[in-house]
């Protein structure tokens, strides 16, 4: 099936630290205060790019929904967000991938926020750019940074595309300007 779309592919901020054992649930760590802010920082460079999105899709963890929610509230779109199980950091990508292909809404949208976790953000970057051959090559994904990409095919079970760019939170803030 062919189409392009432009998909954006977000790290969520900076969290509180990952607590080992006792009840701590790694699904409600939250953003910092310092995370919240740097968050804000690049919805406005967004806006201030005019990048606009016609979906936003968020893990539904925490620090992944708040990183979300920021950028759908700076950019008027809250309506537009949803949150997928399948962007967990144990979700599993092919689910994903079958997800988005079987949506027909999908397939009008020309730009999409992805908003979730390390390593599956870059891993996800990796499949689409190599068309789901793997590869040797790896990405790296700053917390709140950003990458775009540009989908030009789906033929199931991958989406294929090419990367455009990869950012980092400080290139956001500095084109945002």
């Amino acid at each position: 099936m062919f189409f392009v779309m432009d998909m954006f592919i977000l790290r969520h901020g900076e969290a509180g630290k990952k607590i080992t054992g006792g009840n701590n649930k790694d699904s409600e760590r939250a953003l910092t205060v310092t995370g919240q802010k740097e968050m804000a920082g690049i919805a406005n460079s967004l806006k201030d790019l005019g990048i606009k999105f016609d979906l936003i899709i968020s893990s539904p963890l925490k620090r992944a929904h708040q990183t979300a929610a920021i950028v759908a509230k700076t950019l008027k779109n809250e309506k537009k967000m949803e949150d997928w199980n399948e962007l967990k950091p144990e979700g599993n990508r092919q689910d994903l991938y079958r997800k988005l292909s079987s949506s027909t809404r999908f397939k009008q949208y020309s730009s999409v926020l992805i908003v979730g976790h390390e390593p599956y953000l870059t891993d996800m970057i990796s499949d689409i750019i190599s068309g789901g051959k793997g590869g040797d090559g790896h990405i790296v994904l700053k917390k709140a940074g950003l990458a775009r990409l540009t989908i030009t095919s789906f033929t199931p079970p991958n989406l294929h595309g090419e990367l455009k760019w990869l950012l980092t939170p400080r290139h956001i803030r500095k084109m945002g300007k």
